[in-house]
């Protein structure tokens, strides 16, 4: 076999084990190491000589080394701490009172909570469980229609992979050499873009059908102004204020992404003291899980750049890339096979693999095409929301069903899911159309 066809067996046999269940990380190092062996394999030398073991160590260490990557942790510390602070009931309750005349208000009220939580934590799983543990049986329990409950719980617990302060968004600057800060900039219209046609498509279909979210009684709705205002003062505005404090200073210049994300964990333990909720025992586990979530990013990128780089020098990269160039396609069909392949990753892996490993195999096409990877990647950001909402693999349903009541049928939460994954691609496609929608702001802040 010649080496570019080494190459396709190489990413085939990849795809093929990691069907089968095996560690990612690991597995990209070990066929890295392996078919490295192969491709720098020289007659004579002594088998750790070969240049695949310095190529492995110095990926290790570049990672370890990479400044981008040290806000990864405090972002995610920040996030587990706020997880464990006790706020959720309270801003959910005082957003359901704040939106008590609203139709459909504790759907709306579930979206904003969930679209604020996700921001402030980045990890769709603990949203949509803490949601789906909260807000969702007060939703049935007032009558509310389990489809649309349901697809309220997963569609906002994925906002946070896409508004920033998003972890994603970090590890694709890494990868993709794009500022963080401009991700961030850009990734702010689309994401609430995105949360408010959710809350459109609620309030509409509620409009239409008042039965799907009935009435609350008015016991529950006549509350005072001031009461409000109160309820709102000790959930809703500690947590904002931490959020656009972190996402102001680095937006204005005022802070890196790294020093903002030192600030935020500071300020998450503040507010989680506040509340009276940071004990030994919740610190104790929010370290824990930030070191395990960090080690996993970081052995990924060390396992993907290393089989990337092998890779590349079997010639897979330049047969992929002549391939797509075969077909000559214009800009808008590049995005588009681009972002249809993207799709189909998303169903059987994690937006971190499909980030790391997969996103690069597109990066170095974009020059030709003259695409921006500024652009690009907000548009798989945009399109990673579908990989949590679109079954048979929707990762979001299965969270929400393992803290559903038992009657909740699986198949109810994927129906659930669907109108709300119709409003990501009206998302998508409003940016095709408007590009600006993803580049004013960068442009407005930093220039062209």
């Amino acid at each position: 076999m010649s080496n570019p066809e080494v190459a396709l067996f190489m990413l085939g046999a990849f795809i093929f084990i990691i069907m089968l269940g095996f560690p990612i990380a690991f597995t990209l190092i070990a066929m890295g190491v392996g078919f490295g062996f192969y491709a720098y394999y020289q007659p004579g030398q002594d088998f750790f000589d070969s240049r695949v073991f310095y190529l492995l160590t110095q990926n290790t260490f570049s990672v370890m080394n990479n400044d981008v990557l040290i806000a990864v942790p405090l972002f995610l510390f920040m996030g587990y701490v706020i997880e464990r602070s006790n706020i959720l009931d309270k801003l959910f309750h005082s957003l359901q009172v704040a939106a008590r005349h609203v139709p459909g208000s504790m759907a709306v009220a579930a979206l904003a909570t969930c679209a604020m939580f996700a921001t402030a934590t980045g990890i769709v799983g603990a949203v949509v469980t803490l949601m789906g543990l909260l807000a969702f049986p007060a939703m049935l329990k007032a009558g509310y229609d389990e489809k649309l409950s349901a697809g309220v719980i997963c569609a906002g617990g994925t906002l946070g992979i896409l508004i920033p302060p998003s972890i994603m968004l970090i590890v694709y600057g890494a990868t993709a050499a794009v500022s963080v800060v401009k991700l961030y900039a850009a990734a702010l219209i689309p994401g609430f873009l995105l949360a408010g046609l959710y809350m459109v498509y609620v309030i509409t279909r509620v409009v239409i059908n008042p039965k799907l979210a009935p009435k609350l009684p008015k016991s529950q709705t006549e509350i005072p102004f001031m009461a409000v205002v109160k309820m709102l003062s000790t959930s809703f505005f500690p947590l904002a204020v931490l959020i656009m404090s972190v996402l102001g200073s680095i937006l204005f210049g005022l802070a890196t992404p790294n020093e903002a994300a030192a600030v935020g964990a500071s300020g998450a333990m503040l507010l989680a003291a506040g509340y009276r909720a940071l004990t030994w025992m919740r610190l104790k586990e929010a370290v824990f899980l930030t070191a395990r979530t960090t080690a996993m990013v970081c052995w990924l990128f060390v396992g993907a750049w290393t089989f990337s780089s092998v890779f590349s020098y079997l010639g897979g990269e330049g047969l992929i890339k002549d391939f797509v160039l075969s077909f000559d396609l214009s800009p808008l069909g590049f995005l588009l096979m681009a972002q249809v392949i993207i799709f189909l990753l998303g169903w059987p892996l994690e937006w971190s693999e499909i980030i790391i490993i997969f996103v690069p195999i597109f990066l170095p096409l974009l020059p030709h095409f003259n695409i921006d990877p500024l652009f690009f990647g907000i548009l798989v950001a945009l399109n990673l929301q579908t990989s949590f909402l679109t079954p048979p693999m929707a990762m979001s349903a299965y969270y929400l069903k393992g803290v559903a009541p038992p009657h909740v049928q699986l198949m109810t939460i994927f129906r659930g899911c669907l109108p709300f994954l119709s409003m990501v691609f009206v998302t998508m496609a409003l940016v095709y159309i408007f590009p600006k929608i993803i580049t004013w702001l960068p442009d407005l802040f930093y220039g062209n």
